[in-house]
């Protein structure tokens, strides 16, 4: 059956993007997630180093967190 053409069409909806914070937080996201940033390197087997521990790996993410902050507050808005 085929749709009426009086229907309207819902338009695609935008979401606001939030504060700055909110957006600087969102990115940082997405760069650890994708990248595994962090986590340190991954090894197989026997290794020099050990794994970052948890404070390590916090510490990266939040100086991750104020460089996507300040790239945010760079931004042209």
């Amino acid at each position: 059956m085929a749709a009426d053409s009086n229907e309207k069409q819902e338009a695609p909806k935008q979401e606001h993007a939030g504060s700055p914070d909110e957006v600087a937080l969102e990115l940082m996201k997405f760069i650890a997630v994708t990248t595994g940033y962090g986590k340190g390197p991954s090894t197989t087997g026997f290794a020099g180093k050990t794994a970052r521990s948890s404070e390590e790996y916090a510490e990266a993410l939040l100086e991750l967190f104020d460089r996507c902050r300040a790239a945010v507050r760079k931004a042209p808005q």
